[in-house]
């Protein structure tokens, strides 16, 4: 039986090798609109067919399909009809018609689908070779019940981002965030929101845990154009109502929810971006103005502002959020310790990112910390994780749940946390006070026990030393065979 591991490498290979001369950011329009069309064209038929069975006459009727949260799908856009017109030399401009047609017919994606199909350095036969490739049913039952096309979406996002990497966060880090923050119920927002995978992984936490995912509000914002569509298409082919603005805006220069209070937030803001817009005089600086030079404590800033009173945010910084010298940066930080906001930080391994290698840490600020007020949780996980490729390194599932069971069991009142050496500390206001307010947990969690194995010291340094003196010996050999090599071939050294 075909695992949904092997649905997922097998339709990228067969996609990847189908790319021929297009860039991978052209390339990434094409097959994620292709993926979209073909769900929502899916879903579309198997709410036709059941209200043809019904013989009421509505199969046609728009509102029938709206009042259960499906697209309409016109005629022409129909993937039989796109289908049996995979091999005609008009296949990217039937493509790109059935495009128009669904966002005419479906208000919240006007603006949003890709339609430059019909381009000319588009190959009009590998086009029709992707048609048929995905004309396998991506909306039947048993595939939603795997959210078949969901994960293939996803895996694909993910694919493109190991190539690009700007708008997508790796679902081991969101799941994490995801984990930390369990926002089962309210208003979820995210200020840089790239493709929309933390309200999806939001949306899936909801779903397992017994909730429904319109148990959650959710409210983004993203600046680059093409991520804000792919942000709006991935929310709708998850079926998620959400608020991402009127169109693609500057966070910090067109705040677009200005007046929203929420009850988490997830993020990954781009990391010390130097070029942002920073309204000095502005109410979200109450800690301190940011730098004009790094928007790193504008973000953190900006986010506290946003919380609700109950609220809490968990985002991604670059490590040196954490220790930063520079005086406005430094100033903001004391104060929101001095507050009180700062919960819980979190060092990450590096290489857990697609395009960047550096470590990062993870940030949660809360305005409701009750009885924890003057103590601060922090985990040092960077020895977690392991290499997938040799690029690139993911979080397991039970680290995951052992970074996240720490954390619950610190913030409740009744539970038997403890601290751990080498993994985690709860310090106090006063401990972090005496570090200058320097973030870093290493400062804090200490060296990791190391279980004793029995063997007497001297015993054990008279075996190290034997056994580093038979690989010096051992060295020595393979030098002399490496001159005698070289020397053969007229090359003594």
């Amino acid at each position: 039986m075909t695992t949904i591991y092997e649905i997922e490498k097998n339709l990228w290979e067969m996609a990847d090798k189908l790319r021929g001369n297009i860039a991978p950011n052209a390339y990434k329009d094409v097959v994620l609109g292709l993926i979209f069309l073909k769900y929502i064209s899916d879903s579309f038929e198997e709410k036709y067919q059941s209200l043809l069975h019904e013989g009421e006459g509505f199969e046609e009727d728009e509102d029938a399909y709206l009042a259960e949260n499906v697209f309409f799908v016109p005629r022409e856009a129909r993937w039989e009809y796109i289908r049996s017109n995979a091999k005609q030399s008009t296949i990217g401009q039937i493509i790109d018609e059935a495009m128009i047609a669904i966002e005419k017919e479906n208000k919240s994606l006007k603006g949003v689908l890709p339609k430059n199909y019909a381009r000319p350095e588009l190959d009009k036969t590998k086009l029709g070779e992707l048609v048929d490739l995905f004309s396998f049913n991506l909306g039947s039952r048993e595939a939603k019940s795997q959210d078949l096309l969901g994960r293939v979406y996803e895996y694909f996002l993910g694919k493109f981002g190991s190539t690009e990497g700007e708008f997508y966060t790796p679902p081991s880090i969101v799941k994490l965030l995801v984990g930390m923050i369990e926002p089962f119920k309210g208003r979820v927002y995210d200020p840089c929101c790239g493709s929309g995978g933390m309200f999806v992984q939001s949306a899936r936490f909801v779903e397992e845990h017994q909730g429904r995912k319109d148990d959650i509000h959710i409210f983004g914002q993203e600046f680059n154009a093409d991520t804000w569509k792919l942000a709006k298409m991935n929310l709708a082919i998850r079926g998620i109502d959400g608020n991402l603005g009127e169109r693609d805006a500057d966070t910090f220069g067109s705040d677009q929810h200005k007046n929203l209070r929420a009850d988490y937030i997830l993020a990954n803001p781009p990391f010390n971006i130097s070029d942002y817009t920073l309204l000095v005089d502005d109410a979200r600086w109450k800690y301190g103005v940011p730098p004009v030079g790094n928007a790193n404590y504008a973000w953190i800033s900006h986010m506290i502002s946003k919380l609700s009173l109950k609220g809490l945010a968990g985002f991604v910084m670059a490590n040196g959020s954490m220790s930063t010298s520079q005086k406005a940066e430094a100033e903001i930080r004391k104060n929101i310790i001095e507050e009180g906001l700062v919960d819980c930080i979190v060092t990450l391994p590096s290489q857990l990112f697609y395009n960047v290698s550096i470590p990062v840490c993870l940030w949660f600020v809360t305005k409701d910390k009750d009885n924890r007020k003057d103590k601060i949780l922090f985990i040092d996980a960077r020895k977690m994780g392991n290499m997938v490729t040799r690029k690139h390194r993911e979080l397991s599932d039970e680290e995951i749940k052992s970074i996240c069971d720490t954390y619950h069991a610190w913030k409740t009142v009744s539970s038997d946390y403890q601290d751990a050496n080498g993994f985690c500390k709860s310090a106090t206001l006063d401990e972090v006070r005496e570090h200058e307010y320097i973030l870093t947990p290493g400062r804090y969690v200490g060296l990791e026990d190391i279980e004793d194995d029995g063997e007497l010291f001297d015993d054990k340094m008279t075996r190290l030393t034997g056994e580093l003196a038979e690989l010096f010996i051992k060295s020595h050999e393979l030098e002399d065979e490496i001159r005698k090599q070289l020397g053969s071939i007229g090359y003594d050294f």
